[in-house]
């Protein structure tokens, strides 16, 4: 495909040429009708001044007959710029006037009409047109008043190239705004398409040129940039996922395979073979453990949980799950402090939110607990609403976790470096930051001086359908 044939499938050059028909159109019927306003002007200008003419040769001749007539003719018709004028008698014979000859029978009929005529008797030259009037006076004269219609045709000729050069005009400037306007936009999306190329050849890092003028175009680009921003983080995030997976899979792959290896070398009895062959299953269910929670923060991402949804009450759900650890608790040494507001009302899976709030729980026995105090040692669950939220809070008295890294570690298969010697893999907080989305909130971390307070908001029923969809 030429420039050209590209220029002009382009939708920029279709809308400009588009417009342009429009305009000329416009334009055309703008200037028609100026033409014609022009002409009924002139038009009833001259028959004003023919009626005025014809009243005031009546008057005349009423006052001083055919000779006082012809007197006032006569002297009209030499005076410069005069209007027509013609008297005959009652067969046609002209008796005073500046009219030469007209085409037969045209003094015979009454009223007003265009005729051709001429201002020679022997009507050689070149006849002209002419609005006139016929008066018949008393004793059967014939008084003929008309104006010259040269006027009306220079008009129609002033206006007719006025419409030719209007039109030309229009029209150059339509195609050179159109094709200057059409090169301009298809600059913008020849540009795109070019990094749309570096970016689906393997260049994430590229991003659409944004003019700053904010049409719809920078609008474009915004947006698509904002999703190539999305689409690197995601990416980025698979990354690390598979990292995090390599890395945190390594160790409990490699502990299976070293119990049955040394299993396999070392066992003599059956009793050891079973001790052997019970351990290999606990690790197996480890790692069962492991996949099972990441298909299920996948789902949840995905969105493909919620027909799954219902209403349930959230008090409710978390008073159960509290009930459930309250005997771990107390065998940790661990007082288990439960604070709920009743009747809340959620729309979303009460089984996911009670795996959540495990998730909390458990994160708080561990790492929440580790203190020597009685103080030390308390775990607080608190369920309230307010401002249309449920607010499901979980706080401990633990180290806690720096403000820099909370944002991190929702993140799957992400632990800090003080919670490594401990049992786990990572995956608690993501699960519960995936569960707040899937129900259209949010986890929050917070500092409960000392300790960590993880706060799942939540939209109540009779609110979530004001809220946005989760991601």
């Amino acid at each position: 495909m030429n420039a050209l044939g590209k220029l002009v499938r382009t939708t920029a050059f279709k809308l400009s040429f588009t417009y342009l028909v429009i305009f000329t159109i416009f334009a055309f019927v703008t200037l028609g009708y100026v033409a014609w306003s022009a002409q009924r002007l002139l038009n009833d200008q001259f028959v004003s001044t023919i009626e005025a003419e014809i009243n005031g040769l009546a008057e005349q001749y009423r006052m001083g007959g055919l000779r006082r007539l012809v007197n006032v003719v006569e002297r009209r018709s030499r005076a410069p710029g005069a209007s027509l004028y013609l008297v005959t008698t009652n067969n046609g014979e002209k008796i005073a006037g500046n009219i030469g000859a007209l085409p037969p029978g045209v003094i015979d009929q009454p009223g007003q009409f265009e005729t051709p005529y001429s201002r020679t008797d022997d009507g050689e030259a070149a006849p002209s047109r002419a609005l006139v009037r016929v008066y018949l006076l008393p004793g059967g004269f014939r008084l003929m008043v008309g104006r010259d219609l040269e006027e009306r045709a220079r008009l129609n000729a002033v206006i007719q190239r006025a419409f030719g050069y209007s039109l030309l005009f229009i029209g150059v400037l339509g195609c050179a705004g159109g094709w200057f306007i059409t090169r301009r936009v298809l600059k913008r999306v020849d540009d795109m398409t070019e990094t749309t190329r570096v970016i689906m050849a393997g260049d994430l890092n590229g991003r659409l040129k944004v003019a700053g003028t904010g049409d719809e175009l920078d609008r474009l680009a915004h947006n698509l940039n904002d999703m190539l921003d999305r689409i690197g983080e995601l990416m980025t995030g698979m990354r690390e996922v598979s990292d995090n997976i390599a890395h945190d899979l390594k160790t409990p792959l490699t502990r299976l395979r070293n119990k049955a290896d040394e299993a396999l070398r070392t066992a003599r009895t059956p009793d050891e073979l079973k001790v052997a062959l019970e351990a290999t299953i606990d690790e197996s269910d480890n790692l069962i453990r492991i996949f099972n929670a990441l298909l299920m923060i996948a789902r949840l991402e995905a969105g493909n949980a919620r027909e799954e949804l219902a209403d349930f009450d959230a008090a409710e759900a978390v008073r159960d799950v509290a009930e459930l650890y309250e005997a771990l608790a107390e065998e940790a040494g661990v007082s288990l402090g439960v604070t709920i507001e009743d009747d809340l009302p959620l729309h979303g899976s009460r089984e996911l939110l009670g795996q959540a709030v495990a998730n909390l729980l458990d994160n708080a026995l561990k790492y929440g607990s580790t203190g020597s105090g009685q103080a030390e040692k308390a775990i607080t669950v608190t369920v309230r609403r307010a401002n249309g939220e449920v607010l499901i809070a979980v706080a401990d008295r633990g180290p806690g976790i720096p403000e820099a890294e909370r944002g991190h570690v929702v993140e799957r298969f992400v632990r800090l470096e003080t919670a490594r010697s401990r049992p786990g893999f990572g995956l608690g907080l993501s699960l519960a930051a995936a569960v707040a989305r899937l129900h259209g909130g949010a986890l929050r971390l917070e500092d409960n001086e000392p300790g960590l307070r993880a706060v799942l908001v939540l939209p109540r029923k009779d609110t979530q359908a004001t809220l946005p969809a989760a991601a």
